[in-house]
């Protein structure tokens, strides 16, 4: 193993005609900063033009986590200190990133190996295989702090069968290993004890997808698989106020649960995540979906709900967020409209 770069923050190495990716945290359960995502871009785009170099593999260096999202603390700090300038800095590279990683040539593995997500996801979803393991826990938590799930969570979302990327998009739901591969987050389910082993083999050149097929080991029922009906059934609605009204009428535990998860997230952000997964369906490209997402982030980061939904959840901790607007009617479609609209040619966020 040859060592390229060596931070506090990111690894990137050669093993065998594999380039690696670690991402190296491990207090902030590896979230992804600016310079990590310009430090990745940089490897990848340099990986791209070696011969040497055939597959690219993503995990972490220790730790419980694979990715926990992004710099939330620099976002809200931008929020309330700078007019969101360097948060819309941070969101265009990441972007950038994710599209990146999307449109990469070469075969890229992403090892899901603990909690992934946010940011998480959006590495890990482009890639040509997606290993979870019993540690997996996949989520796009991002309405609980009134944000939308960005990243590419949009295109991917929004593409998953039953409903379950809306679903997923609103409660936040996390899902194990065994769940994100029957869900089609993850293409292959193999014990963690055993991913060294798949390194060692794709290292040494062999098919990425044998290795992984012939690692790759049943999983455990997926529990989200008893509720596909109620998911299809009561997330089949494009408003939040039908969906809250169809989980109001079911007498279930299930609903009633899901039913108050739903009443602790930002309406403005649930809107918002339903039109973005709508909105997604009509693109033919995945770079017109990260613009959308940019455009979306760049006014969602200065809005009241982001800033009072991270001082609730993350800074005071008192899990209670005090909303602005506090109901779902408060949210009219002229809001909804100008959080959409098309920023300045300059402004536009554009791919490498």
């Amino acid at each position: 193993m040859t060592i390229d770069i060596l931070t506090e923050e990111l690894l990137t190495s050669r093993e065998g005609v594999a380039g690696v990716i670690a991402l190296n945290r491990p207090k902030a359960i590896h979230a992804l900063t600016l310079g990590m995502c310009e430090s990745m871009s940089d490897s990848l785009a340099e990986w791209a033009n070696d011969p040497a170099v055939k597959a690219v593999w993503i995990e972490h260096s220790e730790g419980r986590g694979f990715c926990s999202g992004g710099d939330i603390n620099l976002l809200r700090r931008s929020a309330l200190e700078d007019g969101g300038h360097s948060g819309r800095r941070f969101f265009f590279e990441e972007y950038r990133l994710n599209h990146q990683l999307f449109e990469y040539a070469k075969p890229v593995v992403a090892f899901m190996d603990g909690i992934t997500m946010g940011g998480g996801v959006g590495i890990s979803q482009p890639a040509h295989y997606r290993v979870a393991t019993e540690n997996t826990r996949f989520a796009m938590p991002e309405t609980g702090i009134g944000l939308f799930p960005d990243v590419g969570g949009g295109w991917y979302l929004s593409r998953l069968d039953g409903r379950l990327g809306q679903f997923l998009a609103l409660t936040g739901a996390r899902l194990d290993g065994a769940e994100c591969l029957w869900a089609g987050l993850a293409t292959h389910y193999l014990n963690s004890e055993d991913l060294p082993e798949a390194k060692r083999r794709i290292a040494a050149g062999h098919e990425i997808g044998a290795v992984l097929t012939a690692l790759a080991v049943t999983p455990p029922e997926p529990k989200i698989a008893a509720h596909a009906a109620q998911i299809r059934k009561h997330f089949a609605f494009d408003t939040l106020e039908q969906i809250l009204a169809s989980l109001d009428g079911d007498d279930s535990e299930w609903a009633a649960r899901e039913l108050a998860t739903l009443h602790t997230k930002s309406p403005q952000a649930c809107k918002v995540s339903l039109r973005q997964l709508a909105t997604s369906l009509t693109f033919d490209t995945f770079a017109e979906n990260m613009a959308m997402e940019y455009r979306i982030g760049s006014r969602v980061l200065v809005l009241p709900d982001f800033a009072e939904g991270v001082r609730a959840v993350i800074v005071d901790k008192d899990q209670a967020p005090k909303w602005n607007p506090a109901a779902p009617e408060g949210v009219i479609d002229a809001m909804l409209d100008a959080i959409f609209a098309p920023l300045s040619p300059e402004e536009e966020w554009r791919p490498i």
